[in-house]
């Protein structure tokens, strides 16, 4: 039942306008015929006749629409079918009802209308060569030829065929031109919603970050007090109290609320970089020093895969490494009873723009696809309460964005999880190419502060679209993107043509 119901739904999706006219066209020709039975004064014999010929109707028919029903996909291939018994069917009723002077000829016309309709005007002009033949060969057995009368009747299929035929490729265009910009408008109305999102997240995550650093900044210094007079209360109990005890854990509760306010300015803070080129495998070289003795502790098998060849990013080595520490810390705790971590550099390509990679993978119970979008938010933790702060794959993706680049995360069937971190560079040869600014005149380079305005200014000017325009995975900074909804149709893109290659 399930299948006929999905079929069902698939024709009515799919039927138009010239499917009704074929449905229709039976109908009519159905009717004609029993009409023409009930009214004319036509012999017994002859009723018989058409009576079989009304079954033979009804029988390729059904037949026919079995066959459109579960292949509607196919349907031209059916409607073509269905001419050759179309015809034969016409055929027989004008052999049996008079020849040339047959009422049954008006068949001729409305299959030439409608497959010049279908088809177009090429297909309409041929149907209509062969009604003319077919016609011909029906009534010659039965009636006198009269040439005039033949060829007056027959010019009207091509007079039918040709205008029907064209003005069905008129509209067959219009049609395509009308879902062209329906997608279009689907596309950019699309696009549109994913931009005010960005812009949603950026704007809660700037007024989130404006709060907790004036509210970090009140907090720390009673806290700072409160940790201070229970150090001096600590030293001053005799051992193996319950009230030394108390002063312990105070200290310690004090000392986590540090760290968690320690990541909470480090996340709301505007960030000072020193941007250099860097090669990221020493970076990794560097991690893996300082991972040896660790993975050793909780038995955890260290791989480093460094990519060959990698080409230097512009980066602040300090930022870079603080987002891989807290990577590689979070996989250290998902694999409480061992496993393996995997540390590897790579690079990618996407919306012609380059890319290095470090990818952290781990072995742990993994992510469910729901939590995918939410561990990137501010104080959201999978950990347990009182281990992390929540601060940490956030801080990740602002020192990500800072850089003009992304984190994502990906997880397997069988457990684990991979955090990539994606570092976009200038191949060498586009360095000295034309800047974004210098052909669309922007202006941003002409002011102080332009970094600051344009994250593509002063490095990132020939792949602007994926660092400050529509491509991005943040606000689009650009004005020129925001005004034109899509940085494909930006006259710089076209001018690039930016490609990937295979």
């Amino acid at each position: 039942m399930s299948t006929l119901r999905a079929r069902y739904e698939s024709v009515r999706s799919g039927f138009e306008i010239a499917d009704a006219g074929f449905l229709v066209l039976r109908f009519i020709a159905l009717a004609g015929t029993v009409g023409w039975l009930l009214v004319a004064p036509v012999p017994r014999d002859t009723v018989s006749t058409f009576l079989r010929i009304a079954g033979f109707f009804l029988s390729y028919c059904a037949l026919g629409y079995t066959l459109l029903f579960f292949r509607f996909d196919r349907k031209r291939d059916t409607y073509r079918l269905l001419l050759l018994f179309d015809l034969s069917f016409v055929y027989l009723l004008v052999v049996h009802s008079g020849g040339f002077a047959s009422s049954f000829f008006i068949g001729f016309y409305l299959l030439t209308a409608l497959h010049a309709f279908y088809y177009g005007y090429r297909s309409g002009l041929g149907v209509a060569v062969v009604c003319t033949v077919v016609y011909l060969l029906a009534g010659l057995p039965v009636s006198a030829f009269e040439p005039i009368d033949f060829l007056l009747r027959v010019s009207f299929l091509f007079l039918i065929a040709l205008p029907i035929g064209l003005l069905s490729a008129i509209l067959r265009t219009d049609k395509e031109k009308i879902e062209s910009l329906n997608r279009d408008l689907t596309d950019s109305l699309e696009s549109l919603k994913r931009l005010q999102g960005k812009l949603l997240e950026v704007e809660k995550l700037s007024a989130l970050g404006r709060l907790t650093a004036d509210v970090a900044h009140e907090i720390r210094n009673p806290l700072t007090a409160i940790g201070g007079f229970a150090k001096r209360l600590k030293k001053h109990l005799p051992e193996n109290t319950a009230e030394i005890e108390y002063a312990r854990i105070i200290v310690q509760e004090v000392e986590r609320l540090e760290r968690i306010l320690r990541d909470t300015l480090t996340f709301s803070r505007e960030a000072r970089f020193h941007l250099r080129y860097a090669d990221m495998n020493t970076l990794l070289a560097r991690t893996e020093a300082k991972l040896s003795d660790i993975c050793r502790e909780r038995r955890l098998l260290l791989a480093v895969r460094q990519a060959p060849g990698l080409p230097s990013c512009i980066v602040d080595d300090d930022q870079i490494r603080q987002a891989l520490d807290n990577l590689v810390n979070n996989a250290i705790d998902a694999m409480a009873d061992g496993g393996t971590l995997v540390l590897a550099t790579r690079t990618a390509c996407e919306n012609g723009t380059h890319y290095v990679v470090i990818d952290v993978s781990d072995t742990g119970p993994g992510i469910s696809p729901d939590l995918v979008q939410r561990i990137f938010e501010p104080f959201y933790s999978t950990k347990d309460i009182g281990h992390g702060t929540g601060l940490g794959l956030s801080i990740c993706k602002k020192i990500m964005e800072e850089h003009r680049g992304s984190i994502r995360v990906s997880a397997t069937a069988g457990g684990g999880a991979t955090f990539s971190l994606f570092i976009p560079y200038l191949p060498v040869e586009e360095i000295f190419k034309a800047q974004c600014w210098e052909v669309m005149r922007c202006g941003v380079d002409t002011i102080g502060n332009a970094a600051e305005k344009c994250p593509a200014y002063p490095n990132y000017g020939r792949i602007c679209w994926s660092v400050a325009g529509t491509l991005s995975e943040t606000k689009v900074h650009c004005t020129a993107a925001g005004k034109i909804g899509d940085c494909r149709k930006c006259t710089f893109y076209e001018i690039v043509s930016p490609s990937c290659p295979s």
